[in-house]
């Protein structure tokens, strides 16, 4: 039996709207980026057709077929980890960068995007958990790093994103999401030159509590796309 995206992206957005209404927030103001990863080119031209805003890939190679077969109905984010020898496929590929995980990643992107005279916008994700199986800046590195970023001409940081522990139930996330918020909140007191309006976080199984505690983009795959089989 066939998955009824268009059904499935009309469920989503209506929990979205949920969300968004438990915190006082406009469902607007959270972009729902749908992830592609391990689907095949029908049902992303389905999603599409559905309406979906935005697409997230995790893995630069498998997303470069995408955009060759798809070219850019809607903006494609880089939602996965990025190698630095992937980096001129990257900015090839993706409008935003979602996984800025270290210096040496953001040198690479400044020099490769300085190199085409065009920026790259990214967010800086934030290992909140201290997790050492996930990638990010720590806490308490964010404020060097971020100073560290500004000095790179070519980077615009947008934002911040997280990857908490994968939870047994929804509410487990809550407490990273909210200290991600607060991360931001401290942040933009300290005077920098950079832009920090996003949070990206929240994914299929946890998503509305991302929202309630002030998601601005959410990465849901399999709550539009069904399971995967890759």
């Amino acid at each position: 039996m066939g998955v009824d995206i268009q059904a499935n992206l009309l469920a989503v957005r209506e929990r979205i709207a949920r969300a968004a209404a438990r915190a006082g927030r406009a469902p607007e103001a959270v972009l729902l980026v749908a992830v592609s990863k391990g689907f095949d080119l029908d049902r992303i031209r389905q999603a599409v057709a559905a309406g979906v805003p935005a697409l997230g890939e995790n893995r630069v190679q498998e997303a470069r077929g995408k955009v060759a077969a798809l070219g850019r109905p809607v903006p494609w984010h880089l939602v996965g980890h990025l190698q630095t020898n992937k980096v001129r496929d990257a900015l090839a590929c993706f409008d935003l960068i979602h996984s800025l995980d270290r210096l040496a990643l953001a040198r690479e992107l400044d020099r490769r995007a300085g190199a085409l005279g065009r920026p790259v916008d990214v967010l800086v994700q934030v290992n909140v958990a201290e997790e050492a199986t996930k990638g990010g800046f720590r806490p308490a590195d964010l404020k060097p790093a971020l100073e560290a970023l500004a000095e790179l001409p070519a980077l615009r940081v947008r934002g911040l994103m997280t990857i908490p522990p994968l939870p047994q139930d929804p509410e487990e996330s809550r407490p990273h999401y909210r200290e991600l918020r607060r991360l931001r909140e401290t942040a933009a007191g300290w005077g920098l030159p950079c832009d920090l309006g996003e949070l990206s976080m929240g994914m299929s199984g946890d998503f509305e509590v991302a929202i309630e505690e002030g998601a601005t983009m959410v990465r849901i795959g399999t709550a539009i796309f069904g399971p995967r089989e890759r």
